[in-house]
C-alpha cells in the first residue's frame, strides 16, 4: 500500500492523465458508436466525436489532471485556447490518418461498429501527442508552483 501511495505521488500527474485519459477515451469511442447508429456515416462520426472528446478532456486536465485552478478569464482563455489548438492539431492528424488506415484493411467492424480499429489507433497517437502539448505547454507549472510542489514533497517525507 505504501508503494502505491509513493508512486501516486512521484508520478501523480501521470497517473491522473492516464485514468482521465480513460474516461476521455470512452467519451469519445462512446459518442463515435452512438453517431455511427444515428448518421451511419464513420467519417461524420469520427469527427463529432472527436469534438465530444476535446470538449471533455478540456474539463477533466485542466481540473483533476494538471490541477489548473484558475477561473481568472485570461488564465481559462489561454489554456482553453492552447488546448483547443493543440487538440485541433492533433485532431487533423487523427482525421486525415482514420480515412487512411480505413482505407488500407482496418475497415472491420469491432464491438459491431464498422471502423473502429483504425478510431482505437489513431486514438493511441492522440494520446501522446495530447500528454506532451498538455504537460509542458498547455498546464505547465509556473517556477513557482514548481517550488511549493517541491517543498510539499520534502513535508511529506
Amino acid at each position: 500500500m505504501r508503494l502505491n501511495r509513493k508512486v501516486f505521488s512521484e508520478h501523480r500527474e501521470a497517473v491522473l492523465y492516464v485514468i482521465c485519459g480513460g474516461f476521455t477515451t470512452l467519451v469519445t469511442w462512446g459518442s463515435y458508436a452512438l453517431f455511427v447508429i444515428l448518421t451511419g456515416d464513420v467519417f461524420v462520426s469520427n469527427a463529432l466525436s472527436w469534438v465530444c472528446g476535446v470538449s471533455f478532456a478540456f474539463v477533466v486536465n485542466k481540473m483533476i489532471v494538471f490541477s489548473s485552478r484558475s477561473l481568472e478569464a485570461k488564465t481559462v482563455f489561454r489554456e482553453l485556447s492552447s488546448f483547443f489548438s493543440a487538440r485541433i492539431f492533433t485532431g487533423v492528424i487523427a482525421i486525415t490518418t482514420f480515412p487512411i488506415l480505413y482505407s488500407f484493411g482496418m475497415d472491420g467492424s469491432l464491438f459491431g461498429i464498422d471502423g473502429f480499429p483504425a478510431r482505437m489507433a489513431t486514438s493511441c497517437v492522440e494520446i501522446v501527442l495530447n500528454w506532451i502539448f498538455s504537460k509542458y505547454f498547455i498546464f505547465k507549472k509556473k517556477a513557482a508552483d514548481t517550488s511549493e510542489d517541491t517543498n510539499k514533497k520534502d513535508e511529506e517525507k
